[in-house]
């Protein structure tokens, strides 16, 4: 991936634990390191096609300056997922933070703190089989989770699959299913993506009673990049995926090329050995 540096921006601004750094502040040094494919700009020479490293300086300045933190760690933090959701085109970004002022007794030359975030790849079931009195039918309640996630600053929802009627899964006396597939795009962990998740279900009425029970909406991260993790919060890829066409036949839809990071078959590949 190309790079675009920079370096030494010279920030005032009052972040610190103890009170004289926030009463008085102090000048931090800013390195900006945003990784991105340049080779639209490199033929074309058009400022369109790159990152306006003005642009991003003056946005930095701005962040830096107006918000407070007691730790660099989290003004880095900040800063870097901010900058990333200002400017979509960036693929990652690192941001160091200097304290060359901070207090330490002994003679130092500097203290830096460097953070880097990107943005990621995920793929999202949704479904529901109940309806709300506020909110609506399971349509309705799909497409209200629909807009609840594209909302959040931080995560851009970039394909949303059709919706199909699905028998249930596991508990079978209940009503059939509404099932679909998004794409997304997010600066978010895999744990904090589940947690943002979790919030618009109890938004939409969810109650986690029955397992494979009815809800009224039902989020799940299939894929989150290529990423194997299976943790007692979470695993990925989605563990029983391989055996529900609820999930294959509308992850067919959005990408017929996506392959499991384990057994590496794409979801066409995977419906078929379901019919077998």
């Amino acid at each position: 991936m190309d790079k675009i540096k920079i370096f030494g921006l010279k920030l005032y601004s009052y972040h610190g634990c103890f009170d004289f750094e926030k009463e008085k502040g102090q000048e931090f040094l800013v390195d900006i390191t945003i990784e991105k494919d340049l080779d639209k700009a490199e033929s074309s020479d058009d400022l369109n096609n790159t990152v306006n490293y003005g642009e991003v300086s003056n946005l930095a300045a701005k962040i830096f300056k107006e918000e407070h933190f007691n730790l660099i760690e989290a003004a880095a933090e900040n800063l870097a997922n901010k900058l990333l959701i200002s400017f979509a085109s960036i693929k990652n970004i690192e941001v160091t933070v200097h304290k060359p002022n901070a207090p330490i007794e002994i003679p130092f030359e500097d203290v830096t703190v460097s953070v880097s975030r990107g943005w990621h790849e995920a793929y999202i079931a949704v479904g529901s089989n109940l309806s709300d009195a506020e909110i609506g039918t399971p349509e309705d309640l799909i497409e209200n989770g629909k807009k609840m996630l594209a909302e959040i600053p931080g995560i851009v929802l970039e394909k949303a699959s059709s919706l199909i009627v699905t028998k249930p899964y596991g508990v079978t006396d209940q009503p059939d299913f509404i099932n679909g597939m998004f794409l997304i795009k997010t600066i978010f962990n895999p744990y904090e993506l589940l947690d943002e998740l979790h919030e618009i279900e109890a938004a939409n009425k969810r109650e986690r009673t029955l397992r494979w029970g009815p809800r009224t909406l039902d989020l799940d991260i299939i894929y989150y990049d290529d990423c194997i993790i299976d943790s007692a919060e979470l695993t990925i890829p989605h563990i029983d995926m391989c055996n529900r066409d609820f999930v294959l036949k509308p992850l067919n839809e959005i990408n017929p090329y996506k392959r499991h990071p384990i057994n590496l078959m794409r979801p066409g590949e995977m419906l078929d050995r379901l019919k077998q």
